[in-house]
């Protein structure tokens, strides 16, 4: 099948394209580049080293014989996207290619309206184009679990059926995202979810947990292979920066209480979900919606683990109960669903087995690459 990754140069879609390309998939990587600019704008970088895209994929071809084709541009720039598609003609789009940081798009006007331009306009330009000129691909998009919010009931995939005066009907489940960037993906859910209706068109809408893990089968290959490990305040999740914080001695920094509970899944499942759904599409006019994660946390509990994982390896690991940056709630009741990859046959792995090989050991490795400046939150939502 041939598979385009739009935003391959990123964390999730690098790993997801190799992944495809090594279970003999025809891939391309379509990327602006945008995420190695915005780090030179911050100012931070992640911890380990990672290649320019062009050497990445000579050194994946060098070892493997495949070759990746490779599209620079944007996607909000609608002619280079179709003319890309028409000469790629993909069976299957995977979606990445967007802003993913909640704190990016609440810095200030500047950036929500970047994210949200960034997203929705690039996302429609995507179903545009696939209703104009490949209206049977198949598009594999990245949602968020972020997008159902905290609700104090049980969180469904997608839908959920109501009785209201007597009647019944099954709806999209509502939305109470909690950054601009979040409300980004709701729209983008909305749109396809019309696209499917009204023109036909297949779609799967992952609505992916917090994503850890630096290794995959085949970015650990080589080091010109290696994944991201982000830990700033801006783009790296609490886990990651919990273990760049034990690496060097630094108390880990829990926001509040701690209580914020979220779905979670390594990135070795994050790539075999992508992959079950391409092997299961989606049918004409419908829109998929498959909850995709492994396990449930909390933040204090992710330091809890970092800590006894620390400790494991003689780093002596405090934890530190900081002022929340972020409005959102501390305590709150949280139960997702999660069935439809598991039953389509994903097999996951658990936290509990890759939180030293897949993160401890390589925020180890990589410390001296670490600055103390990044790792405090810099953002506020107020």
């Amino acid at each position: 099948m041939r598979v385009l990754v739009i935003g391959g140069d990123g964390y999730c879609g690098w790993a997801t394209a190799l992944h495809l390309a090594n279970r003999g998939h025809e891939v391309g990587i379509m990327d602006s580049l945008v995420r190695r600019h915005w780090d030179m704008q911050l100012q931070s970088d992640t911890l380990t080293p990672i290649a320019p895209i062009q050497q990445r994929l000579t050194r994946w071809k060098d070892l493997t014989g495949q070759k990746i084709a490779l599209y620079i541009g944007d996607i909000c720039d609608y002619s280079f996207l179709t003319k890309s598609l028409l000469e790629f003609k993909p069976d299957a789009i995977v979606h990445f290619g967007e802003q993913r940081s909640a704190p990016f798009s609440m810095i200030d006007r500047e950036h929500a309206v970047l994210t949200q331009n960034n997203n929705v306009i690039g996302n429609l330009n995507i179903l545009y184009a696939i209703k104009d000129h490949f209206p049977d691909c198949h598009l594999v998009k990245l949602g968020t679990m972020g997008e159902y919010g905290t609700p104090n009931i049980d969180i469904e995939e997608g839908y959920i059926t109501i009785e209201h005066n007597g009647r019944k009907d099954t709806l999209p489940y509502p939305k109470q995202p909690g950054s601009f960037y979040h409300l980004s993906k709701v729209h983008d859910t909305h749109n396809i979810h019309f696209a499917c209706r009204v023109w036909g068109l297949r779609a799967t809408d992952l609505n992916q947990g917090v994503v850890y893990g630096v290794l995959t089968e085949e970015t650990g290959m080589d080091e010109l292979l290696i994944n991201r490990l982000d830990y700033d305040g801006v783009f790296g999740t609490a886990l990651n920066r919990f273990c760049i914080q034990a690496a060097v001695g630094h108390p880990l920094t829990v926001y509040g209480s701690g209580g914020q509970t979220r779905a979670f899944l390594d990135i070795r499942d994050t790539v075999r979900c992508v992959e079950i759904a391409i092997n299961n599409p989606a049918d004409s006019g419908e829109f998929r919606v498959f909850n995709q994660f492994t396990e449930m946390f909390s933040v204090g509990d992710l330091a809890k683990k970092v800590q006894e994982a620390g400790s494991a390896i003689g780093l002596k690991v405090e934890v530190s109960h900081i002022e929340n940056p972020r409005i959102e709630k501390e305590e709150h009741y949280f139960n997702a669903k999660n069935t439809k990859l598991i039953d389509l046959g994903l097999e996951p792995h658990y936290l509990s087995d890759s939180l030293l090989d897949s993160l401890l050991n390589f925020a180890t490795k990589y410390k001296h690459r670490v600055d103390m400046n990044e790792i405090l939150p810099k953002v506020k939502w107020k």
